[in-house]
């Protein structure tokens, strides 16, 4: 398959720059395969889309705020994205504008700290030593912004960071390490999880650290060249027995977002509870094993994500729908609006 094929127009005024006013409000397209008909309707509308016996599975996944900002001896800004640490104080990063300086860093922010470059592993990606071995967690909280994906632009201290690290952060997020939300649980509210409790619907949880490589651009010619990302996940005993039983059962598995989706089918055709790392490619033509349904948002042109929407509906449904998303306006991206695939 040509990556050319999962191109599309994308006016830039549809790329959304901040979420909706309520995370309720987002649009919703709602796609029925079976028929291959769909209705446009609001996201608070979601749990009335769905069957009583569904099982919703949601990537608890938490964003860590993992953009920091370093200064060089001179004065000279570096922009740093915190992949994770191998011990406190032992950093995996990707670092932006540091050229070939090998002198002292020193993170801008309070509390003061330096650091200086031990490794670099090519592709952006240092190891990174600091003056103090503290766990990075709480520190990056103190000297950490969110990390937006790049399409959606702030300036230096922007006013909008406040908003950002709690739109950018699903209500139900609790499992540390990611570095990019998983953007279609970004429209929950807690009311809209009462109501589908209220309604019987069964929720749980996985787990999926989304890494940098979400953004990653298809550079191959072909999606068979292309080397797919690798991301940890978790799926806990309880989640297994459960998501097994539905399964015995004939319930409809219903994955919150493409990283649900690459958990679950990751999976063979027995649910174990597991902590591993995945980099499954779903893309057409793909035989799906446990997603009978999906709510996503709407991707990026040549994307991984997009590929794996056309091997849900079709390469020919997935551009035809679209090319009606960009017509009626729909909000592109992980501040946008979503799409109800079932």
């Amino acid at each position: 398959m040509r990556v050319d094929e999962l191109d599309f127009q994308l006016p830039a005024e549809l790329i959304a720059q901040t979420p909706a006013l309520r995370r309720e409000t987002a649009r919703l397209m709602h796609y029925r395969r079976d028929s291959r008909s769909l209705d446009h309707a609001s996201f608070e509308q979601f749990p009335s889309l769905l069957r009583r016996d569904d099982v919703l599975v949601f990537n608890d996944a938490r964003v860590t705020a993992a953009k920091f900002d370093l200064r060089k001896s001179g004065g000279g800004r570096i922009e740093g994205l915190f992949l994770g640490e191998s011990s406190p104080g032992l950093w995996r990063v990707m670092l932006k504008g540091l050229g070939r300086y090998a002198g002292e860093l020193v993170f801008v922010g309070d509390p003061v700290l330096t650091a200086r470059v031990l490794r670099h592993h090519g592709g952006g990606e240092y190891d990174l030593r600091l003056d103090e071995a503290q766990p990075a967690a709480p520190l990056l909280e103190r000297l950490g912004r969110m990390p937006l994906p790049p399409y959606i632009k702030r300036k230096q201290d922007d006013p909008r960071e406040a908003m950002d690290r709690i739109r950018y952060q699903t209500v139900y997020a609790r499992a540390g390490g990611a570095v990019a939300a998983p953007t279609a649980g970004l429209h929950f509210t807690e009311e809209l999880l009462e109501k589908l409790d209220g309604a019987g619907i069964e929720r749980l949880f996985v787990t999926l650290e989304v890494g940098p490589g979400t953004f990653k651009p298809v550079t191959a010619d072909s999606l068979d060249d292309h080397r797919m990302h690798a991301e940890r996940y978790a799926i806990s005993s309880s989640a297994a027995e459960r998501l097994n039983e539905a399964k015995r059962l004939g319930r409809r598995i219903v994955a919150v977002g493409t990283t649900a989706a690459r958990v679950l089918e990751s999976q063979d055709d027995v649910f174990v509870a597991r902590q591993a790392q995945t980099d499954i490619f779903i893309r057409p033509p793909y035989r799906w094993r446990h997603v009978g349904a999906m709510l996503t948002n709407f991707h990026l042109p040549r994307s991984t994500l997009v590929a794996l929407v056309a091997a849900m509906v079709g390469l020919d449904e997935q551009r035809g729908l679209y090319r009606l998303a960009v017509e009626k306006g729909y909000r592109f991206f992980s501040y946008g609006d979503a799409m109800f695939i079932e």
